[in-house]
């Protein structure tokens, strides 16, 4: 028999939720595809272990239920997001400082919930928490939606006493009412500055108002710099957008690019703190199961690519019309000569299990006062039961950048003090350490980096877009988009050109 002119129309090249989502894009539009994967399960860095009924995410990146991918990619039906509470609880000098639902138990956005703690610290005098206690501010009421919204009303700019800080500003509704800070405390009482709350409000309402596309036009500079350019004070910064965004981004330096850093702020305003249920690895096996059977193939490892053919280590040479590379940046870099490599920031996540959980609520808790080396930690189980046997406690904390040499000791120590409550009876169940767990995304930094690279040769993942769940799944559906344009133009082009093509000179 004579061997076919190619056996597959698309072969993707890793299977991670960049690959998975785009060859469900592939298969919807009827264009045959195989994925190939050199691990031996799919997901990529999301993934889980399962540790005597635990499931400890590797990574742990924190999600948004605003992301759009996830609300309409294919293969996603049957996804189920665990929302944390609303906001998140900020600890600071002792105290825990959290972000309340309105009256009535209703939900809020995330950032109108930040900004509740934010103004909480801003009224309550600094003193200490009993042992163990979770003590907060002054306490918050709602005050009724400004009906009156117009995006493209420019914001108030006037100063505004005290004890109008639940003025209304155009672009977002009123938040809380706070009094004003008691006699003879003066700037004590208010722990990012006086008149920080005012400020901030504004800043976050106002991106959180702008679109996208306004967003991605501003100027763009290192994520400090640019806070600090935009008025708010030195310590409105470091005492709460800092830890906020560090966790975000994975960036405790915050050098990542503005840009990026607004889009962050943008969708913790639009939508809440979320995880997969049962785990990272549920979302990309959902995704692969959801695809025709004998389209995944675990276990076959790629080693060079062309345009019109891939070669594994396993099965020799697989004739196809187009190749879509959809592994992390390094891989991609080894089969793509020249293509960059970005910086990474490292992540490391401890587990933790206990039988007496800390009350933290379900919130997603931050260490303003940066005392040690954990940048945001939760009581995982309370977000998602799943994770977590019946009677045990699932306690995750991640630690950005390089760890410390002992890290689990100096994570229970930093646990102790941010929970107020003592350590030692806790049981460590794992310690992930991902060195190139996100690229790093410092400026100038390209949100849509090219994707097509040659006629028959295209590469998608975080790398090619923002380092999100989000990013990846949109670079695969760029790549797609431009893919099944070439495809459907007939300049899908081999047959001019029967040998495979090297790569070499499209790398990007």
């Amino acid at each position: 028999m004579l061997e076919p002119a190619y056996q597959v129309d698309v072969v993707v090249v890793g299977a991670g939720v960049a690959g998975l989502s785009a060859a469900h894009r592939l298969t919807s539009a009827g264009v045959t595809t195989a994925v190939l994967e050199a691990a031996p399960y799919v997901g990529g860095r999301m993934s889980t272990e399962k540790v005597d009924g635990f499931r400890l995410d590797r990574i742990g990146q924190l999600l948004f239920t605003s992301y759009p991918q996830l609300g309409r990619g294919p293969g996603l039906d049957a996804l189920v997001l665990r929302s944390f509470a609303p906001g998140v609880l900020l600890h600071s000098d002792g105290r825990h400082h959290r972000a309340g639902a309105p009256a009535g138990g209703g939900s809020v956005r995330s950032a109108r919930g930040a900004l509740h703690a934010v103004r909480a610290l801003a009224s309550a005098p600094r003193s200490s928490a009993p042992p163990g206690g979770v003590r907060t501010g002054r306490a918050l009421r709602p005050v009724p939606p400004d009906t009156g919204f117009r995006p493209d009303t420019p914001p108030h700019t006037g100063a505004a006493p005290a004890a109008r800080l639940d003025a209304p500003f155009p672009g977002t509704a009123p938040l809380v009412r706070t009094g004003r800070p008691r006699p003879g405390l003066g700037e004590r009482a208010q722990p990012f500055g006086i008149g920080a709350p005012l400020r901030l409000r504004t800043a976050l309402a106002r991106i959180a108002a702008t679109p996208v596309e306004r967003l991605l036009a501003r100027p763009e500079l290192p994520a400090d710099q640019a806070l600090a350019a935009r008025g708010l004070p030195a310590r409105t910064v470091d005492g709460f957008l800092r830890p906020l965004l560090s966790a975000l981004l994975c960036d405790p330096d915050l050098t990542t690019s503005s840009r990026c850093a607004d889009l962050a702020l943008h969708a913790f305003a639009s939508g809440r703190l979320c995880l997969p249920e049962g785990g990272a690895e549920v979302l990309p096996e959902l995704l692969a199961g959801a695809l025709p059977p004998g389209t995944v193939h675990t276990g076959v490892r790629v080693t060079s690519v062309a345009t019109n053919s891939v070669t594994t280590a396993e099965h020799g040479e697989i004739r196809c019309r187009a190749v879509l590379v959809a592994t992390d940046a390094r891989t991609a870099a080894e089969l793509l000569p020249g293509l960059r490599v970005p910086d990474f920031h490292p992540v490391t996540v401890v587990h933790h299990t206990t039988d007496e959980p800390p009350a933290t609520g379900g919130h997603l808790l931050l260490d303003s006062d940066r005392g040690g080396p954990v940048a945001h930690t939760a009581v995982i189980s309370h977000v998602d039961p799943s994770r977590a046997p019946a009677g045990r406690a699932l306690v995750s904390s991640t630690v950005l950048g390089e760890p410390p040499a002992d890290v689990d000791a100096a994570v229970r120590r930093h646990l102790s003090r941010l929970y107020g409550t003592s350590t030692a009876r806790w049981e460590t169940l794992a310690v992930h350490h991902t060195r190139e767990a996100v690229p790093a995304m410092r400026p100038p930094h390209d949100l849509r980096r090219p994707v097509r690279l040659l006629a028959g040769l295209y590469v998608c993942g975080d790398h090619r877009d923002t380092s999100t769940l989000q990013g990846a799944l949109h670079s695969a559906h760029r790549a797609c988009a431009a893919l099944l344009a070439d495809l459907g133009t007939g300049r899908s082009l081999h047959r001019a050109d029967p040998e495979p093509t090297s790569p070499r000179a499209a790398a990007a």
